[in-house]
């Protein structure tokens, strides 16, 4: 796709299972989007399900010409995440989850006529005047308890990391997810960590959220999980890995990405596709 015809936003949908929830999500997701005058494409990433999340997604491409699947292994949302932005095309990228608990309409809060010039906004379910409906006490006590050790390692001052949606510049939203490490649910903060030690402009931008059933987070074993990655980005950010900077280019579109269970790995091979990024050493 050249220049011209770029999408002003891409949305990028990891799932995994999501056959259920799918088709409801696109229902409200096309809806918003057809009354919107800019140009966009819905890229759902298929992370290895094994239920009919691709056949859903596949069926709903005949009707919605700019649905978009890729399919991935079976590695976690965070890889699932970065293969999405990497194939995404939109000069901006949002993060969405498949079940829409943020609603659709909330992307309003998002444009810089509202926020003003900014690299990277992120839905807040804790920064003043959110709001949160149905979620069980245990799920908010769990979440705020690892809040408090996100914000003490990593990101102090980020009330939510979690929340999953967020909107990054395509070249910022690139240059996070190829230093990316993480494959699973700690990712979050991986990106947050890196977007800080660049210097991005970030705004966080409380929301109305809904707590919907069928989760894929199971509380006790993913936070024991996510305080494990938190710990892993203190370790790469004391090997200096984040610091290791690679530098996008408009020409060309896919690096050798490190392999997630070789955190001292290099990366030194460039490939090229139709993504629009290469990469070198500071």
């Amino acid at each position: 796709m050249n220049a011209a015809a770029r999408p002003e936003l891409s949305i990028v949908i990891p799932a995994y299972n999501e056959a259920r929830r799918l088709p409801e999500s696109f229902a409200r997701l096309q809806a918003y989007l057809l009354k919107q005058p800019f140009a966009y494409e819905v890229l759902v990433v298929d992370d290895g399900s094994t239920d009919t999340t691709s056949a859903v997604v596949k069926a709903w491409m005949g009707r919605w010409s700019r649905l978009r699947l890729l399919q991935e292994p079976h590695r976690g949302k965070g890889a699932a995440v970065r293969a999405g932005v990497l194939a995404a095309r939109g000069a901006w990228i949002a993060l969405a989850d498949a079940d829409f608990s943020m609603p659709v309409e909330e992307f309003d809060l998002f444009t810089e006529d509202t926020l003003g010039a900014y690299d990277i906004a992120i839905a807040s379910r804790e920064a003043h005047g959110a709001r949160r409906y149905g979620e069980p006490i245990y799920r908010h006590l769990l979440g705020r308890v690892f809040n408090r050790v996100t914000q003490a390692l990593a990101v102090p001052g980020i009330e939510d990391t979690q929340c999953g949606f967020k909107r990054m510049r395509r070249e910022v939203a690139q240059d996070l997810c190829l230093h990316q490490t993480l494959p699973g649910w700690g990712f979050d903060v991986e990106l947050l960590y890196i977007a800080r030690l660049r210097g991005y402009q970030l705004r966080e931008v409380p929301i109305s959220w809904y707590y919907m059933k069928g989760s894929r987070i199971h509380p006790l074993r993913d936070s024991v999980a996510m305080f494990r990655d938190v710990l892993t980005i203190r370790y790469n950010a004391l090997r200096r890995r984040y610091t290791r900077r690679i530098i996008p280019l408009p020409t060309i579109s896919e690096v050798a990405l490190p392999d997630p269970a070789d955190p001292d790995g290099d990366i030194s091979g460039v490939t090229i596709n139709a993504l629009g990024a290469a990469s070198m050493w500071d």
